[in-house]
């Protein structure tokens, strides 16, 4: 894997990956859509979608533990905090060789700089909330995100996905 080469794909997901308007019920879809998915490949994940200060669609697959729900928080707070997706910061911080806490006074506790929550980004108005996965491996966890965008919006995801490790 590449890090320099992942920054650029993830910048171009995040602007790429944007809706004209988001409300609860495309909430619940784009929440159905990952949990189908995931369903269908049988993964064990939990999933996400909020506005910031409100959740709007919830599930954890079966196989799931405690430990998937609070690295969906914690996951879930990197991008309200940044504004970007978890991976990308995550990225950022080990290209830096420095952690959130020594750089930002962020303690792992309440951030997780992993893979799996993308930025719900609204045109004309910018991140609203995220959307977040956590069960997988996180390179998996964001790239599962976006592929269920790259659907939910119409993309190729073949033109988005990040270069195979």
């Amino acid at each position: 894997m590449d890090i320099a080469h992942d920054l650029q794909s993830i910048g171009a997901q995040e602007q790429a990956l944007v809706f004209l308007n988001f409300d609860a019920a495309r909430a619940w879809a784009l929440g159905n859509r990952l949990h189908a998915l995931a369903t269908e490949r049988g993964h064990a994940i939990a999933i996400d979608v909020v506005t910031f200060g409100q959740p709007l669609f919830f599930a954890a697959l079966a196989g799931t533990t405690p430990d998937n729900v609070d690295w969906v928080r914690r996951k879930r707070n990197v991008v309200a905090h940044f504004r970007r997706s978890s991976y990308a910061v995550g990225l950022r911080m080990q290209q830096a060789g420095t952690t959130l806490d020594a750089k930002h006074g962020l303690a792992l506790a309440d951030y997780a700089p992993h893979g799996g929550a993308f930025p719900l980004t609204v045109a004309g108005t910018g991140v609203i909330g995220s959307i977040t996965v956590s069960g997988l491996p996180q390179r998996a966890d964001h790239e599962f995100v976006v592929e269920a965008l790259c659907a939910e919006l119409g993309r190729d995801y073949a033109a988005l996905a990040l270069a195979r490790s």
